[in-house]
């Protein structure tokens, strides 16, 4: 418990903060989930674009906020476009050397 006055205020700051903080995580987790799950499906590129690209603005928006690291927002960015362009990006099949 807090002894001094400055401690008690510092407690409520950092409680209300904690909880507006846990929203937004919130809020950011799920957006990850469902870009992920829209990428294992597969079928839909255009819905799963549409996933990404709202869990990319949700992560800019919490790195933005100070709730996560700027470099902890890109990591997450980097893999989740990985993942994408893995599933929906075509590569042309390698071509065989005529003889």
């Amino acid at each position: 418990m807090p002894n001094t006055k400055t401690a008690k205020k510092q407690l409520r700051t950092s409680e209300r903060n904690r909880m507006r903080n846990l929203g937004y995580k919130t809020q950011m987790k799920n957006a990850l989930k469902q870009a992920r799950e829209a990428i294992a499906a597969g079928g839909d590129a255009e819905a799963a674009k549409l996933s990404v690209n709202h869990a990319v603005r949700t992560l800019h928006k919490t790195a933005t906020k100070g709730i996560i690291k700027r470099q902890n927002a890109s990591r997450r960015i980097s893999r989740l476009m990985h993942a994408y362009n893995t599933v929906f990006t075509s590569k042309p099949a390698a071509e065989t050397p005529v003889e």
